[in-house]
Formats: structure tokens, C-alpha cells, sequence
């Protein structure tokens, strides 16, 4: 079920309803109601794909079980290795299978030996690597000792399964979200509202400003080869804009729903592309995931503190893994390589921790420093972002090759594409930035405190709503639901 569908905009209320209309001492019906409704939610798309989910949780909820009952060490790494590969062996063979095969045959027929495949050619099921990470984190903190595991069934799938953020995150933390589901929750108005103001600035980033950047996105890469250096230049700069609409986008939507069932979920973007260097833009950047990479990657593997030389492997670890978690392609491989390149520098020459503030924190205007240094940022994963969007490495490459002429300091044009078209994204583009550079002290751009003037409020939210109603018409596919 689509965030921006009509679905959605039927059962969210009446899920709503019925949550706050039940006894608020029936903590656990509340529960059960969300794991049935987030099954409902998942299922949408493919009722099948709900036996993996149920068998993901009932692992990990079985394993914790079963590690509170012995300190023999053991039995609980033998308890730990089968969470790892139940969990990862379904990533494995729903995700990654036909990656691996594929490329293990092109690389005999590389050498001049053929060899055939037999490909499974299995539909990726939805979020499957969003809600494995999250209870295997669950799984992983209990082995630690960092959690108490749950006897509380419900709760636990509910912790699994809650769908505002079950299909593309944030990636939850047990001891972040599950212990909400045993605490009696009471309805807050202006936690609702807030959350009511998250879901309409996410809605604009993803049907104003996402699919509206993907159209010229979509024009440009799908015939790169026509095209001059600056079109595929704005080509590349859309596509920037609409992955971060359209993830950001979604994040915000789940967030903003959470909060109307009285739930906290972690913040997983902090304005990325206002970053001044790419550490930076990886401590911004779908926050919930690197964090999962560094607590249970990169940490384990030793961190900074087996000496430069390891850490620099573990760097390209991290990276390396990330880019395959994003889709079994080498394009997300290469962009995962291409980036932990950019971030090494930094880290030998100790700046990868330079800013851990907000830039231009205690003033309105940034310096021609800090611009120069977002600016540089920028491009910089845009061309990185080329990889993540094409379909091989060797169209990535020629892209940018055909981006770096003479032509790059042309006047774009993109044919099926009006001027009006390209003017209007340009604005929602820069009302995007605009309201997320007043607002980047904040959670999200869009948040008002309480005191705020009630009739601003809602003049505010009244305006995007008519702006999503008159240009969110050119629906796209959230690209993060892939992975």
C-alpha cells in the first residue's frame, strides 16, 4: 500500500479510528490491531510475502527467548549464527541470489568458459531489507546483553511489523521502538497535529517535488546518449533531488503517522545536502542505516582503533556492504566503492569529524566558505548518485563522460519536456530548500511549535495541500521500495 494513494488515504483514518477508539487499558489489543492492520498494510502489495515477514519475527523472537535462558557462551553464539542465517539467508535468496549466480557465470564466460544459469527470477518482496536489519539488530542487542528480551508475542511482531515505517524505515532499534508497545499510550493532540504537519511536508516532498524531478530524471538517463553535458548535468541534479524527495519524503510520512498512534521514530535524515563535507552528508543521510553499519560492521571489525591501516579496510567494508544492501547490482557496489573513496581523505586527514554542527548554526546566511564547501559536497554525491541510478557501470560511466564537455556549459534542453514543466520543478526545488534552511534546527523543516499563531499553522499547511492537489499528479514508484 502507497503512502500517496488512495488506499492509504481510506485506511489510515480508519485504522486511526479504531486504535484510540479501543479502552485505553487494552494495551494489548491495541497492539494486536497494529500487527494485524501492518499485515494488512504489507499484504497489499502481495499476501505471500507475509509468510516471510511472520517467519523473520518468530526466529528472532524464539532466539531472544531462548538466549535469556543460558550464559553458556556457546549456545548463545550458536543461537546468534541461527538468527544471522535465517535472516540473511532470506535476504540471500530473495535478493541477492540471481545477483551472485549472474555474475559468477559472466565471469567464466569472461575467461571463455560458458556455463548456463538457472535463475530463480523472484520478485524482491517489499522492505525485505529494512524490517531483516531491524529485528536482527533485536537478536544481535539481546546476544550483547545490551536488551532484556521480550515474552510478549505481540509486542514484539507489532515491533517488527509496524507499518509507518515497516517498507522503507527508518531502520528501528529494539531498544528504541519496542519498549513503547508496553506503555500505555494516551492521545495528544498537538503530538497529532505535529504529526498531521510531518505527513503533509513529506507528501510535498515526495508528490510535489520527487515525482516531478523524476520526470526529467526518467527523460534524461533513459537517452543519455542524445543529450548535451549540461542536460545531463540537470538530468543528474534532478535525479539528487529526487531521491532525497522521494526518501526523506517517505520518512517523514512514517514518522508523521507514528506520531498519530502515539509512537516515536528516529530521526533518519538531518538535511543532508546542506552538508559541508561527505562525512558530514553520511551522519545526515538515512541516519538509520549507517548508524546499523557502524554499531554492527564496522565496531565489530574493530573500528578506528586497530590503527589506520585496518580502519581503512573497514571503511571499504562498510561502504562496500552498504552499496549491495541498496540493490544486487555492481552499479550500487561501484557507488558504495565511489564514496568510501571520497570519505578516506577525509578520515586520514582527520576532518571526517570536522562538523558535527549544524552549518551556519547561529546565523541565517551561510559564509562563501560553507557555500563553496555544500556546493563541492554536492556535486560530488550527484556524480556518485549517477551510479546509484544507472543501469551498469559502463552507462554510468559513458553518462559522465558525455556530462564532461564543452557542452556542459550549454544552455540544457530536454525534449518532452516543457519550459513551464522545468521552471515549476526548479521552484519546487528551491521552496524545498528554502523551507528547509529556515528549518534545519528543527526535526523536520516543517515543525512549528506549539505556541505558533494556530491560524499561521494552518494557512501554512493549507497552502502545500493545494500545491499537492494541483501539481502531485505524476505518480512514481518510491525508489527505496526496491531494496
Amino acid at each position: 500500500m502507497l503512502f500517496n494513494s488512495i488506499d492509504f488515504a481510506i485506511f489510515l483514518p480508519i485504522v486511526f479510528a479504531i486504535y484510540w477508539a479501543i479502552n485505553r487499558g487494552a494495551l494489548k489489543i491495541q497492539n494486536a490491531l497494529l500487527v494485524l492492520t501492518s499485515y494488512i498494510f504489507y499484504g497489499w502489495w502481495d499476501w505471500r510475502f507475509l509468510a516471510l515477514i511472520i517467519f523473520s519475527s518468530s526466529v528472532d523472537f524464539f532466539v531472544g527467548k531462548a538466549l535469556s535462558k543460558t550464559s553458556v557462551k556457546h549456545k548463545r553464539k550458536t543461537l546468534l549464527l541461527v538468527s544471522i542465517i535465517a535472516n540473511l539467508g532470506l535476504l540471500g535468496v530473495f535478493k541477492y541470489y540471481d545477483f551472485f549466480v549472474q555474475s559468477f557465470v559472466d565471469a567464466f564466460t569472461f575467461m571463455g568458459v560458458n556455463l548456463e544459469s538457472n535463475s530463480l527470477n523472484i520478485i524482491i518482496p517489499v522492505g525485505i531489507s529494512f524490517y531483516t536489519f531491524q529485528t536482527l539488530s533485536y537478536t544481535i542487542d539481546v546476544y550483547r546483553r545490551k536488551l532484556e528480551p521480550t515474552n510478549d508475542a505481540i509486542a514484539f511482531f507489532a515491533f517488527v511489523s509496524f507499518f509507518p515505517q515497516l517498507v522503507a524505515g527508518p531502520i528501528e532499534r529494539a531498544t528504541n521502538l519496542l519498549p513503547q508497545f508496553f506503555k500505555k499510550r494516551h492521545f495528544d493532540y498537538n503530538k497529532a497535529t505535529d504529526g498531521i504537519g510531518q505527513i503533509i511536508w513529506g507528501l510535498f516532498k515526495k508528490v510535489v517535488v520527487a515525482d516531478n524531478c523524476a520526470i526529467i530524471a526518467n527523460q534524461v538517463f533513459d537517452n543519455y546518449t542524445q543529450y548535451s553535458g549540461s542536460a545531463l548535468a540537470l538530468g543528474a541534479v534532478a535525479f539528487a533531488f529526487q531521491i532525497y524527495g522521494d526518501f526523506s519524503g517517505y520518512t517523514d510520512i512514517a514518522i508523521g503517522t507514528g506520531k498519530l498512534f502515539g509512537f516515536n521514530l528516529k530521526q533518519n535524515f538531518a538535511y543532508p545536502y546542506f552538508s559541508r563535507n561527505i562525512a558530514e552528508f553520511w551522519r545526515r543521510w538515512h541516519i538509520s542505516l549507517t548508524s546499523w553499519f557502524k554499531d554492527y560492521v564496522y565496531i565489530p571489525l574493530g573500528g578506528s582503533k586497530l590503527g589506520k591501516t585496518k580502519a581503512i579496510r573497514n571503511i571499504f567494508i562498510v561502504f562496500l556492504i552498504s552499496g549491495l544492501w541498496h540493490g544486487a547490482n555492481w552499479t550500487f557496489v561501484f557507488w558504495g566503492l565511489f564514496n568510501a573513496l571520497l570519505f578516506i581523505p577525509l578520515y586520514l586527514a582527520n576532518r571526517n569529524r570536522r562538523y558535527l554542527n549544524i552549518v551556519a548554526i547561529d546565523r541565517y546566511i551561510f559564509s562563501l566558505r560553507d557555500f563553496l564547501s555544500i556546493l563541492t559536497t554536492f556535486c560530488l554525491t550527484t556524480i556518485g548518485w549517477i551510479f546509484f541510478r544507472a543501469e551498469s557501470i559502463t552507462i554510468a560511466l559513458d553518462y559522465i563522460k558525455n556530462m564532461l564537455n564543452a557542452s556542459l556549459f550549454s544552455m540544457p534542453y530536454v525534449f518532452r519536456v516543457g519550459k513551464l514543466e522545468a521552471v515549476l520543478v526548479l521552484l519546487f526545488v528551491l521552496i524545498m530548500l528554502s523551507i528547509e534552511w529556515i528549518g534545519r534546527r528543527k526535526k523536520y523543516a516543517l515543525s512549528f511549535s506549539p505556541n505558533t499563531n494556530l491560524w499561521a499553522r494552518w494557512t501554512v499547511y493549507y497552502v502545500i495541500v493545494v500545491m499537492i492537489f494541483l501539481f502531485g499528479e505524476k505518480q512514481q514508484d518510491f525508489v527505496y521500495f526496491q531494496f
